[in-house]
């Protein structure tokens, strides 16, 4: 192998390390678990590599709790149905979430019941169940 297509291979192998290194696992969340949160969107953020949802809870006594909620990519949420203006600050939603292990107010979407009566998963076939 040459000088330059050794450059070459290096260079892709540590572009590939540090995409992978990049992107994290769903480790800390609770995947035993399901909670369900209605409440009003603050912010629906449309953004690579995953999408978040953040909500506002009216807590149990009364005062409000921010959530944030991550969903996977842009490219698997198109094939479920989800686009870049699905929900929008004010909107009234029900999501079903795995929470964060640590207590957090945090989880990861299975599902989330809109406005308009869909209901739409994490990408294909990661629905609540």
């Amino acid at each position: 192998m040459g000088f330059k297509n050794s450059v070459i291979v290096t260079a892709g192998v540590l572009v590939a390390a540090l995409c992978a290194q990049a992107h994290h696992s769903f480790a800390m969340f609770d995947t035993s678990k399901q909670v369900t949160l209605t409440g009003s969107v603050t912010s629906f953020e449309w953004t690579n590599p995953h999408v978040y949802i953040e909500i506002d809870v009216l807590g149990e006594t009364g005062g409000v709790k921010h959530w944030s909620i991550e969903l996977g990519s842009p490219s698997i949420l198109r094939n479920s149905g989800w686009k870049h203006d699905t929900l929008k600050p004010g909107d009234k939603v029900t999501l079903i979430i795995n929470p964060l292990k640590n207590g957090n107010r945090g989880g990861l979407l299975l599902q989330a019941n809109l406005p308009d009566e869909r209901k739409l998963g994490n990408g294909p076939g990661r629905e609540a169940r």
